[in-house]
């Protein structure tokens, strides 16, 4: 897929760079349906209950129900509310969280784009979505909005910060910023060769901010129905709420394929016999385990205060981010010989 980049663009490119979006949002589309489904199910198995199993064989057919009935319902606009920016934000909220997947690479020669600054095309993109968070709680003119999304500009700010500090000790021990080559410099071995051993710090500082930063339980405080009633999207309906949902599962999909090209070895197997088995299987198994334990932590720890949550992000994070760059600086002088 990589090697067409290197084409001139004509419209048979064109046209097949259109259809390979189409096939990735359909994949997409398809792991948002299920993945709410089987974080349903799992948070039911730990909290011995059954979890959706009337709708279709198992209940499999329950969100593709859930899904048609957001899209049926009436679009509804509050009479006051700041028409274009309300109709917009859901659309600039799932834009950049879908665009973000074209530098994750699944195998060695399946991905879209090599970007040399993947990780800064990651990072920019992603921040889009809390303007439009921010611009949906404010365009709605509903106070409990306005809080929702001024607490999302706040959090997700505070942990967009040791977020990509985390990342700096990866990309000094590869010496690239692209993501393929992240990827690579961590094969050839076992798994104490990739990056989640040698950054250690780095990996525990980017799983706690990346938690943060999807506004997932324990940090979902922009969503806050104890206070907030249901935050920032608290007046949309239908297909424009359904939007902001399928933004956030987009984003899990997205930063579980980042965590796993950054920390996990992309598609390498943990042992260099295991290599018979396809390179999109092993990304497969630890995209899952990361998409599990997102929902682990959803259905283990209770929301914190948001005191709690900043002063975390700030006090705890940011110091152990900063460390893990000196710690790294001093690991590749005492054990990487150049």
């Amino acid at each position: 897929m990589g090697d067409r980049l290197l084409e001139p663009l004509s419209w048979g490119n064109a046209l097949i760079f259109f259809l390979l979006a189409v096939v990735m949002l359909a994949v997409v589309l398809g792991f948002v349906t299920y993945a709410i489904y089987f974080e349903r199910k799992v948070i039911g198995w730990m909290q011995f209950r059954k979890g959706p199993n009337r709708v279709g064989p198992l209940g499999l057919l329950q969100s593709v129900a859930d899904i048609g009935k957001l899209l049926l319902k009436e679009d509804t606009i509050p009479r006051k509310a700041d028409r274009v920016l309300f109709i917009l934000a859901p659309a600039l909220c799932y834009i950049p969280a879908f665009a973000v997947l074209a530098v994750i690479p699944y195998t060695n020669k399946l991905y879209f784009t090599d970007l040399n600054v993947g990780v800064l095309y990651y990072v920019a993109l992603s921040g889009i979505s809390t303007l439009a968070i921010v611009l949906g709680g404010w365009a709605s003119n509903n106070k409990y909005a306005l809080l929702g999304g001024m607490r999302s500009a706040a959090q997700m700010i505070s942990y967009e910060v040791p977020l990509v500090i985390s990342i700096v000790g990866t990309v000094m021990l590869t010496g690239s910023m692209s993501l393929r080559s992240i990827v690579e410099g961590q094969g050839g071995g076992w798994f104490w060769d990739w990056n989640f051993l040698p950054q250690i710090i780095g990996f525990a500082v980017f799983v706690i901010a990346a938690v943060s930063e999807l506004n997932r339980t324990p940090f979902d405080l922009p969503e806050a129905e104890s206070e907030l009633v249901a935050g920032y999207h608290v007046e949309y309906s239908g297909f424009r709420f359904a939007f902001f949902m399928l933004s956030e599962y987009v984003y899990v999909f997205a930063i579980a394929s980042l965590m796993t090209v950054l920390f996990l070895g992309g598609w390498h197997p943990p042992a260099p016999f295991l290599d018979f088995v396809p390179g999109i299987v092993w990304f497969a198994l630890k995209f899952i385990c990361i998409v599990f334990f997102l929902f682990w932590l959803r259905a283990t720890f209770p929301r914190v205060r948001v005191d709690q949550l900043m002063g975390f992000g700030w006090r705890v994070l940011l110091p152990l981010a900063i460390l893990n760059i000196f710690v790294t600086a001093a690991y590749m002088e005492i054990f990487i010989k150049r």
